[in-house]
């Protein structure tokens, strides 16, 4: 067990955190790891961050817990800020990657920073691990039909949808077509039947 503590780095820990300091927020934001912050020598950004997260607070637009005294006054440094209450803020200030956004474990290829990214693609191989790992998404269905019936679920996520909102047909037909490891088509067959 010594082992896989030690193999992960120290900026890895701070993913524990469910509630950050203001400053800690910021180091992380740009990149930076808290444990060894240092003013004088503070990543790039991170002052900007510090001041948006700060003007974030005071105006109400990010929740925070104040430490305030007796007479209601705070230091803005001394503000502790809710890990997901940042996340949603990050998220509206169109902040989506970095250290409170890891990209999902799987292969390079998924990732969406990769240079070669492809959303259907993603698409494809997602509806295809659903539909293969769960029986029940298939009762009743051919394997094509529940490929469709899981994109049509989760088209907004994969940009399959058209600018009225309603999934995009011809999109989906595509890419369960891709995905579909039974070509010989026909009835689905009875669960449990032989």
């Amino acid at each position: 067990m010594a082992g896989f503590w030690s193999e992960q780095s120290s900026l890895e820990y701070w993913r524990l955190a469910d509630a950050l300091s203001l400053q800690q927020a910021a180091v992380l934001v740009v990149g930076g790891d808290p444990s060894t912050f240092n003013l004088s020598d503070a990543p790039s950004g991170f002052e900007a961050v510090r001041s948006a997260l700060a003007h974030a607070v005071r105006g109400k637009r990010l929740s925070a817990h104040l430490n305030a005294d007796e007479e209601g006054h705070y230091n803005i440094d001394d503000v502790t800020i809710l890990v997901d209450d940042l996340r949603a803020w990050l998220k509206s200030r169109g902040f989506i990657r970095g250290f409170f956004f890891p990209e999902p474990q799987g292969p390079a290829y998924l990732a969406r920073s990769h240079p070669h990214y492809s959303r259907k693609l993603e698409a494809a191989i997602n509806a295809w691990k659903a539909v293969s790992e769960n029986e029940e998404l298939r009762r009743g269905k051919t394997v094509k039909q529940a490929l469709e019936v899981w994109l049509r679920q989760h088209a907004g996520e994969y940009g399959l949808t058209k600018e009225d909102g309603n999934p995009n047909e011809t999109g989906i037909q595509e890419i369960a077509k891709i995905a579909n490891w039974d070509t010989m088509g026909g009835a689905p067959k009875t669960p449990g039947a032989e």
